[in-house]
Order: C-alpha cells, then sequence, then structure tokens
C-alpha cells in the first residue's frame, strides 16, 4: 500500500514547516490555511479515520490531544481559544485519508462551523 501525503510528510519525502515532532505525532502548518494560525497534527501511525481507531490506539490518541494543547500554548493561543476538528469521512472534508486534527486559532470562531 502506498504512502499517504502525510505519511510522505511524517517521514521527510515532503517538504513541510514543522512546527513539533516527536516518537508518535508530528505537527505542521497546513497549505491551505482557514485561519491565522492553521497547524495539522497527525499520528504516525497510519490510522485512515478516527472510525477506523482501534482499542489499542488509545495512547497515541491520547498523546495527540495533549500535544494539541501544547503546541496551541507554543503558538500563544492558550489564553485566547483554539478549535480542534477531526474529519470523517468525505462529507465532513476529508481530504486525505490518515487521522488528522486541526488546530485552529488566531481569530474569533463562528458556531456552528460550517
Amino acid at each position: 500500500m502506498s504512502k499517504t501525503l502525510f505519511e510522505k510528510i511524517a517521514d521527510k519525502e515532503i517538504p513541510a514547516t514543522l512546527v513539533y515532532e516527536d516518537e508518535h505525532v508530528v505537527a505542521f502548518k497546513d497549505i491551505d490555511p482557514q485561519a491565522p494560525v492553521h497547524v495539522l497534527i497527525i499520528p504516525r501511525k497510519p490510522i485512515p479515520r478516527i472510525a477506523e481507531a482501534k482499542p489499542e490506539d488509545h495512547a497515541v490518541l491520547g498523546h495527540l490531544l495533549l500535544k494539541a494543547a501544547e503546541v496551541a500554548k507554543k503558538l500563544g493561543l492558550a489564553k485566547t481559544g483554539y478549535r480542534l476538528v477531526f474529519n470523517n469521512g468525505p462529507h465532513a472534508g476529508e481530504a486525505v485519508p490518515h487521522l488528522h486534527c486541526h488546530l485552529l486559532g488566531g481569530r474569533q470562531m463562528k458556531w456552528p462551523p460550517g
């Protein structure tokens, strides 16, 4: 099976502006930002989407959320707030079949989201 775009970014086969990485997750700036701050946080493990995560993935998913909060703080969003978004499937806007969290901030968010 071929690698997803995000696996290639995590493996540094495709350049990206990294803002955080460790042995479990990689965070990088989105190339089509929807807010002044728009970062994607992905697990290194190729999980296609949240609906396909397994019970044994709970540790990496928890790690991803904790690192999202850490990245938000590093980027100056902790005081004003930020949004975390997971898309699951084409109707939700999923473009790459590799689980990823959108970290959005730097502006007032609307509710409900579009």
